[in-house]
Formats: C-alpha cells, structure tokens, sequence
C-alpha cells in the first residue's frame, strides 16, 4: 500500500506541475495533455528502475535477514517477498513504458502540426509539418527510446513461466540485458527536448509586449532605414488590439522582454545511480566470494531423488534458512539455482 500510494502520489503530483505550471504554460499549449501524461508516467518509471534493482541485492537482503538489524517478524517476512517486490516492479515499468511511449507519439505529432514560430528554441521539430517519424529515429531520445522498448520487450517475453521452464538460458541471457537498459536510459534523458521557461519575472506566461505588438502593427517607411528602437514596457495604448486571455480583472499582465527557454537537467541520475552501483558492487563482491574453494566431502543418494552434498568452506558460519546457489558449468555456462542449506 505504502508503494502503491507512492506511485500515485508521484503521478499525479508530476502531472499536475506541467499541467499548471508558469515555467511549461508555452510548452503546454503546443503539446498538451501529451506533455502531462508523458511526463508523469516518467516519474513513475524512474521510481521503479530504482526499486526493481534493490530485491535483487541477495547478500544486503540476507544480512538483513538473519542479522538483529530487523527485529520485527512482519519485515522480515517482506524481505521473503523479495522476489514478489521485483516482480511487482518490472509489471509497472512495462505497463508506464507503453503509457510513456503513447505519450510521445503524441508529443511528436504536436511538435509538427503545432509549430510555433514565436518560440523557435521552444520547438524540437524544424519546420511545420515536419514528419514526426524524423523526431523518433533521428534523434538521440527518439532513437534510444526505440531501442529500449525492443529491450524491455525482450525482458519480459523471456520472464514468463512458459520460457523459463523450457530454456532457462534464455531467460537469464535476456534478463542480463538490464545493464543496456539503464545505460540508454542514461543517454535517453540527455537530449534535452523539453524545456521551460526561466525568465518569469520578465515575461509572466500570456503576458502582453508592446515592443513586440507596436513592430507587428506599424510599417516602416521605405526612406527610412534604421533599425526600430526599443520601447519600455508602458501600458499599451487604447487603440492596439488585445486579446481576450491577456486581460483578467480590469488588468494587463506586461511583459519587458521575450520568454527564455532552457532544457531539463536529467533527474533520471538521481533515481537510479545509487542502486545501480549497490547492485554492481555487490555482484562484484558475489564473484569474488564465489571464487573462494569449496571442499566437496560427500555425495549422498537418498530415496526419492533427494541429493545430498557435503562440503566445507574457509571462515563460513552457516545460519538457519541459508542456502547456497550452485553452478555446473557444464549444463549452463550462467545457470546457476538456489538449493537449501542445512546443518
């Protein structure tokens, strides 16, 4: 429930910033609901490429497991559904990717029909009309994107049961490709193609520019040649035509200069570089443990296909409801099962 209230939490309060936000009004009006939906399920998505890593951390659950860190019988029995947790995890990423991808294609149809000539920086097509499938594989986002639900979908064919039972290489093998994953998801969140407005102060969203209104509506005359000076911002005059929008309660919002856009700087880092590295540190530490010899003193058969193997290994305290993951290379260059460990 906790997470679930999280996810929800983040959605909408996400959706909400770039649906009522001064910095994305601009941004809004060209993209839409697309921008919200897009952004929000990005929230989500972040979220849960830092969580789904962590029930995969088998030693750091373990020490919490069995060690006095832990006293409630309750949370011990969460760290158990570890498994359950990643499961829950990977579901949610598959099904905000299709949400965020949909979104999207929305954006990229925007982003052509709605051109906006006024705010050029703000535009991430290059001309109106442009054919929103050049935003998709021409560009450093668009392309990763793709590569990354080919990725995903990969992940998930090879998790069902079905194929796991058949040929479990092919599940492990495909679930590896995690680690591509995350490094184009690094790269997918550095193109910068959303941005906001950062010069609110001089020019609040909707606002009215004289400079910019007295250019439009006056023409220079063919003798004269100099450039038009700027003008202050000064109320505007009572026979310029204003618009419905910019005049709210017997008052105009004026604006001194041009709206200013800059791109996002990634938060995507923040979510998932620190358990991306407790997650490599401790496979690494996995593999050096695993390379330590192990003793095997007896092979015992016993009724009903029951295997016993007795072993010892160097400075090893065994506790109650360990067990060990065995591998035999030659069945499976990477297979490797957990098998219970008794005294």
């Amino acid at each position: 429930l906790f997470w679930l209230s999280v996810n929800i939490g983040l959605f909408w309060k996400t959706f909400l910033l770039y649906y009522q936000g001064l910095q994305y009004y601009y941004l809004h009006q060209m993209l839409g609901l697309g921008l919200c939906v897009s952004r929000a399920s990005a929230s989500v998505l972040n979220l849960n490429c830092c969580l789904v890593l962590l029930p995969m951390c088998r030693v750091l659950l373990a020490f919490l497991r069995g060690s006095q860190k832990v006293a409630s019988r309750k949370t011990r029995r969460l760290l158990d559904k570890s498994k359950t947790f990643h499961v829950t995890c990977g579901v949610t990423i598959c099904f905000f990717s299709v949400l965020h991808v949909a979104a999207h294609l929305v954006n990229a149809l925007n982003f052509s029909e709605n051109y906006n000539e006024d705010f050029l920086s703000l535009n991430a097509a290059h001309y109106r009309g442009e054919d929103p499938r050049k935003l998709l594989f021409a560009t450093v986002p668009g392309l990763t994107g793709v590569i990354m639900v080919l990725v995903l979908f990969l992940m998930c064919t090879a998790s069902t049961y079905a194929i796991r039972v058949s040929n479990y290489d092919i599940f492990w093998y495909t679930h590896n490709l995690f680690f591509v994953f995350y490094m184009l998801l690094m790269l997918h969140v550095s193109g910068g193609v959303l941005k906001y407005q950062i010069n609110l102060e001089e020019h609040p969203p909707g606002c009215f520019n004289p400079n910019k209104t007295l250019r439009q509506n006056m023409t220079m005359p063919k003798a004269i040649e100099d450039p038009f000076p700027d003008y202050t911002a000064e109320p505007s005059p009572e026979d310029l035509p204003v618009s419905e929008p910019f005049v709210q309660n017997n008052f105009m919002k004026i604006c001194s200069e041009e709206p200013k856009f800059q791109s996002h700087f990634s938060e995507t880092w923040f979510w998932i570089s620190g358990p991306l590295c407790l997650y490599c540190v401790e496979r690494l530490y996995r593999y050096i443990r695993s390379n330590k010899p192990v003793t095997i003193t007896s092979v015992i058969r016993h009724p009903s296909n029951v295997l016993e193997v007795r072993m010892v290994k160097d400075d090893f305290k065994a506790r109650p409801g360990q067990y060990v993951i065995l591998h035999c290379p030659r069945v499976s260059a990477l297979e490797s099962h957990p098998f219970t460990l008794t005294m």
